[in-house]
Formats: C-alpha cells, structure tokens, sequence
C-alpha cells in the first residue's frame, strides 16, 4: 500500500517550463555543476504536486504516509494535507513554516502502539538539517526518530490528532520536497556602517510565481532573521508595510509602502529593495510608492534600475587602482610580493618579509602575519620596502593563532586556539588588540577565521567531533565598542575534514576539504545558503594547504608538490571545469 501511494503522490504537472530548486545538500554527493554566480534563479518554474486524499480503507501507517507526502504541497493552505487530520489538530503550516528536512521520503512507518481505536506510529530516517519558520537554514545531520498519534472518528476512519515538532506549524520534507517547493533568496539589511549591504538568506515556499515578489518584498519589510538580528540594520521604519502586493507590469514592478515609510530614508530603503528585487528576473526596473505617491531618490528617475546601488554591495568596490594588486604571497626566497603574470614581484624584504600567512589591510597601509610557529602575531608598515615587524601577540602555551584577517574598516581578527578552547582577539585601527567580550566558539579549537568583507558575517573551520567544520557566524557591535561574535551554524553536511577557506564573494566560499566520498583534499565553492558545493577545476595539487579568493578573481590555491611550495591558478578562471596549472614557486596566497 505504501508503494501505491508515493506512486501516485508523485503524479506532477509541470508549471511554467523547467524547474528550479533550493538545493538543500544531500549529505555525500557533490554535485558537479554550474558554478555558484551561474545558479538557477529564485523565480524560476517549478514542480507541482498533485497530492492524494485520504482513502478509507487505509490503516495507522498509510494515514502516515500519506500526510507526509501530502504535506509536499503548499496549495490551498495545505487543504489536502490537512483531511488526514482530526478536527481537534490545529497544525497549520502556512508560508512561513519550520521544517526538518530529510534525506529520502519515509518509507516504512511502523505501528508501534494500537489499542481501543488508538495508534502510535514511528518514523525513522536521515535528518539532513532544519528551517526555522523566518527562512534560516542550518544543517544538522543527524537520525531522525518521531511519532505521530492517531485515533479513528465516528465513522472509523484513522486520523492524526498529532504531528512531530511544535504541533502547529512543523513540517517534515524530503531534500526534494524543499528543492521543489522552495526557494533559497537573500534579504539585504545594512551593517552598522549603515552604507554597507548584508545578505540574509532564507529558504522561501513557492505557491506562486506572480507572488513571487510579492513574497520577497514582505519578507524583507518583516526583518531578519534570528541569527542575523541585532547584527544588522533596515532602513525601513517600525511598521511599514506593503499597501498592495508588488505590481509588475512588463518588467517595471512597482512597490507601494505604507504611511510609516515617510518616516524613512528614501535612498537606503531603494538599496534594500533593488538589491532584494534584482534576484527576479522579470523585473528590470521599478518604482517606490508610499501611501500611493511616486518618491524618487535623489539622481534617480521615477522607476529605477534593479542594478543600481551597487556602492552598496556586501562586496564592496572593486579597486581599480592598478598599483595595488589583490594578490600577495611569500616569495621561495622569504619576501611578500604581488603575483604579476604568475610572477611574484618583491614588495616588503627583510624580517618583514618572512612571516607566513601575510594579510594586507584593505587600505594597503598595513599588514599582518605569524612566526613560523604560528605562536606570534605580527604587523608591519608600510606595505613597501623593508618595515621592521612588530609584536602585536603572544600565544599562551599550547596555543597558536588562526591567520589574521582584516575587515574593511580595518579592524584585525585573529582566534588563538588550543585543542578544546579557543579566544577570539580583535584590534581596531590605531588601538590595541582586545579579546572579544562575547565568543561563541571558546570551547572549541577553532583552525581558521575570516571575516565576510561587509564586516558583519564570519567563516571559521572549527574542530567538532574531531573533524574539522565548515561554520558561518554573525558579529554584533554593542553601543560600548564591544562586540558579541557567534550563533555559529554548520554551513554544509556535504564536506568533512576542511582545511582553509576563503569568501568568494558575499555568497559562496572558495573551500579547501574532502567530501565524503573522496580520500583526497579538494577545491570546492560551497554557497553559505547550504545549496550543493560545487567542485572545482580538474588535475593534480600535490597537497593543498592554502586558498584565497575575491570577487571577480581567479581563486588561488597554495600547494606543496614534489617538496616544493606552488601557487595554482585554473587555466581559464572562468570554467569551473578548467585545468589547473602551478606557474609560480611561492606560498600562502
């Protein structure tokens, strides 16, 4: 009976073309295919189930079954989901619903309890991760054990009077129910700058494309997120809301705001929205109402460009300033240099100029490294000539330090960890380093930090369990200077053993590790989304050490083959297929 019905749950109209996906990850596989920057957009098609109605004669374990695939369909509020409840359950999901996410549909529900019109049933899988009703993802592999309750009616029909989970709202779906029903899109807020745009990403449901928009503009006015809250800021004031959902006409959208919007800043809520907006296809331009009056930001005509606002990006700008160049290494001979047509070119010597895992400040005044024993954290400047290092910080014994990273206010981060502890040190321009007075890592040795370039997200690889860990965490900045760094979440269950990361863009991570199946060190891009990692060029590394990345540029591996240390480039950046060669004789990219 069971077979029966995930046939015929699987029955499915195709909508409006292809289909699109949030790619929650399997947990082993990695999918090769388009790079990150080249994924299926949010509104693409999608596919539809037609879910089936209870039958009569099915018992305790089919009503199980049933539900849970009917529970795949967000039509109509979940109508059909709901007819194989009783009366007194108040589960309903909605459109913002939490869900635990699992590896393959639940096949075999086992009637554990059966008595005087009563049931119990257990159901057992693969948990993959879970998604809190404001759209937050976190993976969290783990096995899945839950019961359902039923109990037959008047006329002997079995229903379930209650579900797994909060009872009201939890949903239990497949990896592809979420591909197919849900969209993972980003939400921008402002850093504490107040310039600087921040991605929040959440998986969304999908009813509707023509609700798309208007789904994505209520999520963003609704604010962010748990894990992000409190890191961030919206320049939308308490309480504004749409008046009517986001008309698009052609592609030229228009959203009208509530009266509460003229209490805001025109240009900052215009840059929330053209950047949450741009994610649709359909829309190339748009307009800004509030309570039914056309407002124009300053220089801008009546209906802008989705893709303005770009001084805004959680990337920051691009430098096109030719005498700096975003790659540094150390020289074979102990100097940091440029890499200028594979080459390395000399730019600090001397003591300076031997310290390993060098980060230069966005403004190219200063930069930063360790000893050769990672026991000592050093600063330097300028970046030209021979600078005499300085010692910022000593490890205590047993400990070593992760290697440093700048954000773009020029404030540097550094972890001293040990094996089971860890201490997150952080030192604002021209001030002297402080430990951070809230760390949600001090029990955990932590091997690598990097601060996101919008200043507010962090990437760590930490020890948990004993393997290494790709984590995503959010810094907070309280009124008195301090800063509360954590609320860390696995980011993907797909990659084990992580050796460097580095942020690609605002979006995806460039990652050194092994996937489950693989028994060697690898380069993947790895979307903080938790979407599939994507594996990168093709070809022999030697032995993987280092990775570096920035957006638009070719990512950097630094290798040591043959016992000699190289710096590896693909042959064409652009093909995520492309071979990967090792021209230069340097390290720590």
């Amino acid at each position: 009976m069971t077979k029966r019905i995930t046939g015929l749950l699987a029955v499915a109209a195709l909508l409006l073309g292809g289909a699109g996906c949030a790619n929650v990850p399997s947990g082993g596989q990695v999918v090769a295919g388009e790079p990150a920057e080249r994924s299926e957009r949010v509104d693409d098609a999608y596919v539809r189930l037609i879910p089936v109605e209870p039958r009569p004669e099915w018992g305790p374990a089919q009503i199980v079954s049933g539900f849970l695939a009917a529970s795949a369909s967000f039509d109509d509020n979940h109508k059909v989901a709901k007819h194989y409840l009783s009366r007194q359950n108040s589960w309903n999901p909605g459109l913002r619903p939490s869900v635990t996410v699992l590896a393959g549909r639940i096949t075999d529900p086992q009637v554990i309890k059966s008595s005087d019109g009563q049931a119990t049933v257990r159901i057992t899988g693969e948990e993959l991760g879970t998604i809190a009703s404001d759209g937050q993802y976190t993976a969290s592999p783990k096995e899945l054990d839950a019961t359902f309750q039923l109990a037959k009616t008047q006329q002997g029909l079995w229903r379930i009077t209650s579900v797994p989970g909060d009872g009201k709202s939890a949903l239990l779906l497949t990896k592809d129910d979420v591909e197919r029903a849900m969209r993972t899109v980003n939400l921008f807020y402002f850093a504490p700058d107040r310039h600087t745009l921040v991605p929040n990403g959440i998986s969304l449901p999908v009813v509707n494309r023509q609700q798309l928009p208007t789904q994505l503009v209520h999520a963003l006015l609704t604010g962010p997120t748990s894990w992000l809250k409190g890191a961030v800021q919206t320049a939308f004031p308490e309480g504004t809301r749409l008046r009517r959902g986001v008309q698009v006409d052609k592609d030229v959208a228009t959203v009208d705001l509530t009266k509460e919007a003229r209490h805001g800043n025109v240009e900052r809520m215009s840059a929330q929205l053209s950047w949450t907006m741009r994610q649709l296809s359909e829309i190339k331009r748009w307009r800004l109402q509030i309570d039914g009056e056309t407002v124009t930001p300053d220089g801008m005509e009546s209906t802008q460009p989705v893709h303005a606002w770009e001084a805004n990006s959680p990337d920051g700008r691009v430098s096109h300033d030719e005498t700096h160049q975003n790659a540094y290494v150390v020289g074979p001979s102990g100097f940091i240099g440029t890499l200028e047509s594979d080459r390395a070119q000399p730019v600090v010597t001397g003591a300076a100029g031997s310290m390993s895992h060098p980060a230069v400040a966005p403004d190219y005044q200063e930069f930063a490294g360790l000893s050769a024993g990672a026991d000592q954290v050093l600063v330097a400047a300028p970046v030209t000539g021979t600078p005499a290092p300085r010692v910022l910080l000593n490890a205590r014994k047993g400990a070593r330090f992760t290697a440093p990273s700048w954000s773009r206010d020029g404030t540097l981060w550094v972890v001293e960890s040990k094996d089971d502890e860890s201490w997150l040190w952080v030192r604002p321009r021209g001030k002297p380093p402080v430990r951070a007075a809230h760390w949600g890592l001090g029990g955990r040795e932590v091997l690598e930090f990097r601060v996101a370039r919008d200043g507010v997200r962090a990437a760590v690889i930490a020890r948990v369990d004993g393997r290494p860990q790709i984590q995503i965490g959010r810094i907070a900045h309280a009124e008195d200077g301090s800063v509360d760094v954590g609320s860390f979440l696995p980011v993907s269950s797909e990659l084990q053993d992580a050796v460097d990361v580095a942020w690609r863009d605002y979006s995806t991570l460039a990652v050194l590790g092994r996937a489950k199946r693989d028994s060697q060190t690898l380069p993947f891009l790895m979307p903080i989304s938790g979407s599939a990692i994507t594996s990168l060029g093709v070809g022999s590394l030697g032995e993987p050490r280092t990775i570096a990345a920035a957006p638009g540029a070719p990512i950097l591996i630094g290798t040591r083959s043959s016992g000699k240390d190289q710096i590896c480039r693909q042959r064409s950046p652009s093909n995520s297929y492309s071979p990967w060669i090792c021209p230069t004789p340097a390290k720590d990219p």
